[in-house]
């Protein structure tokens, strides 16, 4: 992926229990590209959000196996980013919530 925009690698936030436990140690969970690297992942969030990033950890999710009716499938593979922040740096988003 080469200069990609940033609104294209960062996917959508991860709402969920465990990860709004996060935002008080300035932890927040991103879904990302499968493509997006480090660097680029850490790029996009401070373009979008005007915050420091100082950490960043991906998990590559697989796919579980689900029900469709008769037959069988699986969900989508995914890729989860969880960012830190600065101390003094917060994503609005999670704090309204």
């Amino acid at each position: 992926m080469a200069n990609p925009n940033p609104r294209d690698i960062i996917l959508a936030p991860v709402v969920s229990e465990k990860s709004y436990g996060g935002v008080q140690n300035k932890r927040y969970s991103f879904f990302v590209d499968l493509r997006a690297d480090k660097k680029q992942i850490k790029r996009a969030i401070e373009e979008i959000f005007n915050v420091t990033v100082l950490k960043i950890s991906t998990q590559n999710i697989k796919p579980k196996p689900k029900r469709l009716g008769r037959s069988t499938g699986s969900s989508s593979r995914k890729k989860r980013a969880i960012v830190t922040l600065g101390k003094k740096d917060k994503i609005g988003f999670f704090e309204s919530v």
